[in-house]
């Protein structure tokens, strides 16, 4: 298997990357990959439930995105809050840098914002002088490449309609097809990663080893691992779940009840321990999702899957549609 981040490039038209989700949660269509038979076929996320197989428990993380990004007017700058440090501390992201000095003092709807320091990769620590009421002040954190400011749907469609436990900046995005009532009809079972930057990150070195991930928080209560460790086989909903999984696997070479952090950066080859099935979205090329993804499916069946489905005119990346990989 390459290790080589070339290797895990693909050509895609601009047109198919969904700047708006589907009508309809449930609308997306579902690319199902058939690892045994090397077989890919076409077919729409409501027929999702259908193919549940008998004991199989579907496992989803129920992270909740916050409104992380706070646009400023001056110089059209923008904060993106990736850690909350203590009450009124955050980590953040800003543009631009030149901007944002050491000391400097800016407000934003009646809140004063301090840069106290810079630290390591350019992120700053800002304090605010009260806590930051992010329903007033925030906009969802949408990706940069939906190339478009964060309207009043996205509070609703950037997020999981099961989300309930907050700390994400960014959606498990396999999780934005479904719907209370397919989730209804499903065996299933949550757990908990707060997405962060990290994931998102591009991959900069020419080898993929030389690359490290970020860490992101998870949780995973008893009652939650007593169910994953006991079903027959897992099917997991989107990239964090397999994340979140496959670190309490290598662990403790079981799913057991924990609260932490990971920083598992999965690429070919890797050993899967928990994770049988992996729905998941379309994702860039040369990430570490797609990398993960290469290592579930084998890198040149995802390759010829991406190509068909670029050939078919499938919808790529957050808003986009979905694959099943059996």
């Amino acid at each position: 298997m390459s290790v080589r981040t070339a290797d895990y490039d693909y050509s895609l038209p601009n047109d198919l990357i969904a700047r708006y989700p589907a009508t309809q949660r449930d609308g997306s269509r579902l690319m199902l990959l058939d690892r045994s038979k090397q077989q890919i076929t076409h077919l729409r996320f409501r027929d999702f439930v259908d193919l549940i197989k008998q004991g199989e428990l579907v496992v989803l993380n129920d992270t909740k995105v916050i409104p992380a990004r706070i646009q400023l007017p001056e110089r059209n700058a923008e904060i993106l809050l990736l850690e909350q440090v203590d009450r009124l501390t955050w980590r953040c992201l800003v543009r631009p840098g030149k901007l944002f000095l050491k000391d400097l003092i800016f407000s934003v709807q009646g809140w004063v914002g301090t840069v106290i320091e810079i630290v390591d990769g350019g992120d700053r620590l800002i304090r605010f002088d009260r806590p930051i009421d992010l329903d007033k002040v925030g906009n969802m954190p949408l990706p940069p490449y939906i190339m478009r400011a964060p309207e009043a749907l996205d509070r609703e469609r950037y997020q999981t309609v099961y989300a309930s436990n907050t700390g994400a900046i960014a959606a498990p995005t396999a999780g934005l097809h479904f719907t209370p009532d397919i989730l209804a009809r499903l065996p299933h079972e949550f757990l908990t990663l707060h997405v962060s930057v990290g994931t998102f990150k591009p991959v900069r070195a020419a080898v993929i080893t030389e690359h490290k991930l970020h860490h992101e928080e998870f949780e995973v209560t008893e009652a939650a691992a007593r169910t994953i460790q006991s079903a027959d086989k897992v099917l997991a909903v989107g990239t964090t779940t397999v994340r979140t999984l496959e670190t309490l696997a290598q662990r403790f070479n079981e799913i057991r009840p924990s609260k932490g952090v990971t920083d598992i950066f999965i690429y070919p080859p890797f050993r899967f321990r928990r994770v049988n099935s992996l729905l998941t979205n379309f994702h860039l090329p040369k990430s570490t999702l797609l990398m993960l993804v290469a290592a579930f499916a084998g890198r040149e069946f995802i390759l010829e899957a991406y190509s068909e489905a670029v050939k078919e005119r499938y919808r790529f990346f957050s808003y986009g549609d979905c694959m099943l990989i059996r």
